[in-house]
């Protein structure tokens, strides 16, 4: 019988919590609804990334992919709540 390592269990906690996340990404109809769904996501899959791939620049790939999507989800949002306000 084959002992299954921490690693493993933490890469399966993730690729669950992803493709939760991805479900209700694609099932959700309204797009704020959708935003805290897509971070949680991109948690997920950074922290595959850095678990699957043992090597220090996996740690920045998935860190810039993290970052990156963060940027995404905030424009998103910030361009469905009327952008930049101006003072008049």
């Amino acid at each position: 019988m084959e002992v299954i390592t921490t690693q493993e269990i933490a890469i399966l906690i993730c690729v669950a919590i992803a493709v939760f996340s991805a479900v209700r990404v694609i099932a959700e109809r309204n797009t704020v609804r959708k935003l805290p769904f897509l971070n949680v996501l991109s948690f997920a899959v950074a922290g595959s990334l850095a678990l699957l791939l043992p090597n220090p620049l996996a740690i920045l790939a998935a860190a810039a992919y993290f970052v990156g999507t963060t940027l995404e989800s905030n424009a998103i949002a910030s361009t469905h709540a009327g952008g930049l306000k101006k003072d008049e």
